[in-house]
């Protein structure tokens, strides 16, 4: 995950800014940098590799500018290296950047054909240019700015700097985080409080599509609408090296929200973005066309995410797949051919039946792959190939931002198997990549639905069981939503396929069961709606997870409908997963239950 870091200071700055950089290491990176004043002119140095070579870079070439900005880069389009190392800057403006900017092609081509001249592969370098061109054309910075945000699609935080303009600093966030810092005669910029805290525990968190001013005298925070707004100044409690809650009642509610900045990292390791294609960061031991089945082996919340991948798999690649649960498949001695594909799925790396599963594939002569958001875990070192996820420390029990990275990668997996195999086109590459780059801003949306499900949690609070139902990827994404109310909030939820619905289930349905219906609309949303109208005949209270068409074509009602933004339909379990895990942690917040360490859980199992 980028960095960013931001400071109008009173003496000199890179010393700071790279002090605060090496705060942000946890978070993943391989190239740096930092833009000073010096004096009315911007002037940058960066370096690839680890921060020790910025520093070397600095002590050759000294700033000495008392306004600047610093970023950690993750590699999202372009390689990693000097040239695509943020800062990036165009004249007169200079911006460090996390996320993704989804139509940088379309703005690249505009901004060009006005003689803009590119220098980078990066998405990042195209806001410097549409910024700078409103400026050329007489705006003010901070009018630039503020026309060009609606012009950017995607999920971004982003830090401005301008020429001759020493006591002006600009913040914008969409999707990704992004902090401000009080300080005496100082004012600070930071993608999270870790950043900011030798410098301040003064801090006050931008909301979505806000953007801010800053100047030494202060911040003037703004809305998607340019109106000026208040956000809390809180007393930061990261000032020893841990990961803290923001503003954040519970580190759940925190990683919920941070998805749509893990996801894109992650999105960014295992694609190329400006080609629309996936790029898995290291070659395969094997060929996808040599493998006759794959097994898929995890527990709990990444077994569900195994087995929406099960349908990836088997729908991109025509790749027939087992999914196991990790404590079953060890003892049913199934059958393997060697050379075989098996993936294990574990967020710690170190789940005890999941590794013994893994050895008795090794056992077996099968290739084995782990995903998993703890490289150095032992999962990690004793699997043939490892993709680890980027979604960074996970705190709250119930798994959040690793179940969709663990998604994230399995879908990009799916598709290179399919491609490989030439069950998938270079033109139907395009089209799921593009799918794939659009999930941080499609989640981002998602997250604007959550004053509505605290509503309706406060309703699901009153209920002992409650009824999940999906068809297609959308059932394995009801068993995690039914998952994630039981284990914070303690109700009883079962998930179900919503086709099995009259072959059980149905028995339970009367006017006390709200029942979940995840149903985009897809190619079995008639069918599910008929499993909806099996419901309502017998009193159920219908809580529908759809689109805009799908709330549209449902002739059932339902107590209450979340509309999600339209999208890909093979990707939706990564977006609809948000309205899932914000109902289960409303619930859960109502109920006065410890929501970031239920009670009988562990974060990570490491025993049989």
């Amino acid at each position: 995950m980028c960095g960013i870091i931001g400071i109008l200071g009173r003496g000199p700055v890179a010393e700071q800014l790279v002090d605060s950089l090496k705060r942000l290491e946890y978070r993943g990176y391989d190239s740096a940098g930092v833009a000073t004043l010096e004096g009315q002119h911007l002037a940058r140095r960066r370096a690839e590799g680890k921060l020790k070579n910025l520093e070397a870079r600095l002590v050759r070439e000294p700033l000495s500018g008392h306004s600047g900005i610093g970023h950690t880069r993750w590699a999202t389009h372009g390689k990693p290296n000097e040239t695509n190392a943020h800062p990036h800057a165009a004249d007169g403006v200079a911006v460090v950047h996390n996320g993704i900017i989804e139509n940088f092609r379309e703005l690249r081509a505009e901004l060009q054909a006005e003689g803009a001249k590119f220098t980078s592969e990066t998405d990042t370098e195209t806001v410097a240019h549409l910024v700078n061109s409103y400026i050329r054309k007489g705006a003010s910075p901070v009018d630039a700015v503020k026309a060009a945000l609606p012009r950017l699609r995607g999920a971004f935080a982003l830090a401005f700097l301008f020429e001759g303009q020493d006591d002006l600093m600009i913040g914008a966030r969409k999707g990704s985080p992004l902090a401000i810092g009080y300080g005496d005669g100082e004012m600070y910029l930071g993608s999270d409080a870790i950043a900011l805290a030798p410098l301040t525990d003064d801090i006050s968190y931008l909301d979505d599509d806000d953007w801010v001013v800053l100047t030494r005298k202060g911040a003037e925070v703004r809305d998607a609408k340019g109106d000026i707004v208040q956000r809390g100044v809180i007393k930061s409690g990261a000032s020893s090296f841990v990961v803290d809650k923001a503003n954040y009642r519970h580190f759940m509610a925190k990683e919920i929200h941070e998805q749509p900045e893990v996801v894109g990292h992650t999105l960014a390791r295992y694609l190329d973005m400006g080609a629309e294609r996936v790029a898995l960061p290291a070659k395969l031991p094997f060929d996808f066309n040599d493998i006759q089945r794959i097994s898929i082996t995890a527990c709990g919340t990444a077994n569900y995410a195994g087995y929406i991948g099960k349908y990836w798999f088997e729908r991109f690649a025509r790749l027939p797949v087992e999914i196991d649960i990790a404590s079953e498949f060890r003892y049913r001695e199934a059958p393997l051919r060697k050379g075989d594909l098996a993936i294990f799925i574990s967020q710690s790396g170190e789940t005890a039946d999941t590794l013994a599963a893994l050895r008795y594939a090794k056992e077996q002569g099968l290739h084995t792959l782990s995903v998993v958001n703890v490289p150095t875990s032992t999962i990690a070192r004793e699997s043939e190939i490892v993709m680890p996820t980027l979604a960074g420390p996970e705190i709250g029990v119930a798994s959040t931002k690793a179940f969709t990275c663990q998604l994230t990668v399995l879908a990009a997996l799916a598709v290179a198997a399919g491609r490989a195999r030439g069950e998938l086109s270079e033109q139907d590459e395009t089209r799921l990549v593009h799918g794939l780059i659009e999930l941080p801003r499609l989640m981002a949306a998602a997250l604007a639905t959550e004053h509505q499900v605290e509503r309706l949690a406060r309703d699901i609070a009153k209920s002992q069981d409650v009824l999940y139902l999906g068809r297609g990827t959308s059932y394995p994404l009801a068993l995690e939503g039914a998952l994630k109310l039981k284990e914070i909030s303690y109700i009883h939820a079962e998930g179900y396929a919503a086709g099995e619905l009259k072959h059980g289930p149905i028995a339970l349905i009367d006017e006390k069961m709200p029942v979940v219906v995840i149903a985009p609309y897809d190619r079995v949303f008639e069918k599910t709606v008929s499993n909806m109208q099996e419901v309502a005949a017998r009193g159920g209270r219908i809580i529908l997870i759809t689109d805009a068409k799908g709330a549209e074509e449902a002739t059932v009602e339902s107590l209450v409908t979340i509309v999600m933004p339209d999208m890909d339909a093979a990707f939706t379990p990564l977006v609809y997963a948000i309205p899932a895990q914000l109902l289960a942690y409303h619930t859960a917040v109502v109920m006065g239950t410890d929501v970031d360490q239920p009670r009988n859980l562990a974060k990570s199992v490491t025993v049989e």
